[in-house]
């Protein structure tokens, strides 16, 4: 998901995408142990949208850069 998307969405739903993230993160490591994985790029994808999240939390808890109000804008 683009940075632009994601600054729109509330805390809470980044704070669900993370969860997700993190959660979605540990099962493709463990498989990966386990047998070759499908896609590895997905691993490096996950990775990088997680600490975009990261990021765009820690701006609003800093106050650099306010979080959307959640309306969602038409494609």
């Amino acid at each position: 998901m683009k940075t632009e998307r994601l600054r729109e969405l509330t805390r809470e739903e980044l704070l669900q995408k993370r969860r997700d993230i993190d959660q979605e993160l540990f099962n493709l490591r463990l498989r990966r142990s386990l047998q070759p994985a499908d896609n590895p790029l997905l691993l490096r994808t996950l990775r990088r949208e997680f600490a975009r999240i990261v990021t765009i939390l820690h701006e609003d808890e800093t106050g650099i850069r306010p979080l959307g109000t959640g309306k969602k804008i038409l494609e």
